[in-house]
């Protein structure tokens, strides 16, 4: 798959939306990708695992034992991946503002692939794999649906990605003036666990 075909499955599921976003990094953005909207469609949902499966399998340097993602955003997709590489999957939970392993996962001693759904700062991608070496995994490389960095995001493996954007993200206080005039909206998951 294509970055283009990529993108247009994001366009088709109506899921690259317009407007003015918080992001779960806290950046603001014009943009927004609406993975929910994109994985909903089963078969949507396995063409786009397939293909990052596809990427991360010939260089991943050995067996992978387990998927792990970070719960919300990258459940689907992650458990999506895992059944392309014939795999186990796992994910992590925020507990607070930390990500944990709950559940009886276990990940120690097993080669891990990390999967999310965007990947925008590197942060979430960043603090899902210290917990999963914390808890004894060894990382083998990461993959998203989409990077928003444009390769810019550095999560001390290698990252793949269905398609790298250079969408503009702007700090609270160098928000420009056109969109300061259209209403913020949070759609991110860590957004959603700052209103407990």
């Amino acid at each position: 798959m294509t970055p283009k075909q990529a993108l247009n499955e994001f366009r088709k599921a109506e899921a690259l939306l317009e407007g003015h976003f918080v992001l779960s990094s806290g950046l603001h953005s014009r943009q927004y990708l609406q993975c929910a909207r994109v994985l909903m469609q089963p078969r949507r949902a396995a063409r786009l695992a397939k293909a990052l499966a596809d990427k991360i399998r010939p260089t991943t340097k050995g067996a992978i034992d387990v998927v792990v993602s970070p719960a919300m955003g990258g459940v689907l997709i992650g458990y999506e991946v895992a059944r392309q590489l014939k795999v186990e999957n796992v994910f992590l939970e925020r507990v607070g503002k930390n990500f944990e392993l709950r559940r009886g996962f276990s990940l120690k001693g097993k080669r891990v692939v990390m999967v999310e759904d965007i990947v925008t700062t590197g942060l979430s991608s960043c603090e899902a794999i210290a917990t999963i070496r914390d808890y004894g995994g060894k990382v083998a490389s990461a993959g998203c649906l989409i990077d928003r960095s444009n390769g810019k995001a550095k999560i001390g493996v290698k990252l793949h990605a269905l398609a790298r954007l250079n969408i503009e993200t702007f700090a609270k206080n160098k928000i420009p003036a056109d969109l300061r005039t259209i209403p913020a909206i949070k759609p991110g998951s860590r957004a959603l666990a700052k209103k407990r």
